[in-house]
């Protein structure tokens, strides 16, 4: 089949999944075009030949994080916005102005690879392509309908999101049947009408365990430079002050920042190989929320503590706090006080953790995706 994959650039979970799903429907011989923007995009052209690019979107944020009420009215009205790698105050287009351009990057393309089937990562602008155009396609995504802590204002943008959604062959949540730990992001998918095309084909994560030390806490931080900047605020001076060692990526590509502040030694950038290590021998891992992090914790069989910081990550620590395998916390004295907790409760939440696993490993989420792709046409 001739492919054309796109993913969002917000959040860097989507182009891990694309990238992993990709090199699986390449040994399947299936020639594949990707387009994206950003920082994905780079990430992408590393690893594949037919990479495009586009413009990418992108919500408004500072150094708190993504703020919600900017980003609402950055829909249709440009903001100063101070860019903090470039050091200097810019304009931020709208991000309606970004979503156009994207549409027509995108448009251009379609005549010249003339693909069978859209595959969508979290891309509305890709679904309505496919729906004007009439090719079949695959939506990938961990969110639907979001219910908790969701704005209402944002619940417009929603409903016609969901309208490309619904149109869609199969819809592709790499997660648990059940639990399902994005399970308060998905919605009431019987409500929405769309239970009948929804596959839960288990994490796209190799879920195989193996046995690590207990050695210290770790914290991968990720995300938007702000939201990075918020966590870092957070969870160093906390870290720093503890008897334990602990280890904090601050998650900034290709940085060569390595300093010592008590026992937390941070790193501006670890490699795969380098995060993988450090959390198979971390004792308890705190991180933001996001649903890919989740399940490489579950796949490590580690206790956490998430700091989410925005509402997806809300929704994925409330469940993992539910299960009894995460505490979620929100401030520097709530992070210190779940610290004690795991610690006190280490065996406690190492069990709850271990069953998640098992549960979790049953499924090949990769196998399983490329073939409802095969089965699509």
């Amino acid at each position: 089949m001739r492919l054309l994959y796109t993913c969002t650039e917000l959040g860097l979970g989507h182009t891990k999944r694309t990238i992993q799903l990709g090199k699986k429907l390449q040994k399947r011989k299936h020639t594949i075009h990707f387009i994206t923007g950003g920082i994905a995009h780079n990430l992408l052209k590393k690893q594949f030949k037919n990479v495009h690019p586009c413009t990418p979107v992108s919500w408004y944020e500072n150094a708190h994080g993504i703020n919600p009420s900017a980003s609402l009215l950055n829909i249709l009205t440009p903001l100063p916005q101070y860019d903090y790698q470039q050091k200097k105050l810019k304009i931020k287009t709208p991000s309606s102005t970004e979503t156009i351009h994207r549409y027509y990057d995108q448009r251009k393309h379609i005549p010249k690879i003339k693909p069978d089937l859209i595959i969508s990562d979290g891309d509305i602008v890709s679904l309505r392509l496919a729906k004007k155009w009439k090719i079949p396609s695959i939506y990938i995504t961990n969110i639907i309908r979001p219910t908790y802590r969701f704005s209402p204002i944002l619940t417009p943008g929603e409903r016609l999101t969901e309208r490309y959604i619904k149109k869609c062959t199969k819809i592709i949540v790499p997660d648990n049947p059940k639990p399902t730990i994005c399970e308060y992001n998905l919605g009431n998918l019987e409500q929405l009408g769309i239970t009948k095309k929804v596959e839960f084909v288990g994490n796209f994560l190799d879920m195989k365990h193996e046995k690590g030390s207990d050695k210290h806490l770790f914290a991968p931080i990720s995300g938007p430079l702000g939201t990075r900047a918020k966590l870092t605020k957070m969870i160093i001076p906390v870290l720093s002050s503890l008897r334990s060692e602990s280890i904090v990526s601050l998650g900034e590509p290709n940085s060569k920042f390595k300093k010592k502040f008590g026992n937390c030694e941070v790193h501006g950038w670890l490699n795969e190989k380098q995060r993988k290590e450090y959390m198979k021998n971390a004792k308890a891992i705190i991180f933001s929320g996001g649903h890919e992090t989740c399940f490489e914790v579950i796949k490590h069989r580690k206790p956490s503590i998430c700091i989410p910081t925005q509402p997806e990550q809300m929704a994925n620590a409330r469940k993992l706090d539910e299960l009894k395998c995460s505490i979620y916390v929100e401030n520097k004295r709530q992070l210190k006080s779940a610290i004690e907790e795991i610690e006190a409760k280490k065996d406690f939440y190492k069990s709850n953790v271990d069953k998640l696993h098992e549960h979790s490993n049953r499924f090949k989420g990769l196998n399983r995706a490329a073939t409802v792709i095969e089965n699509a046409l």
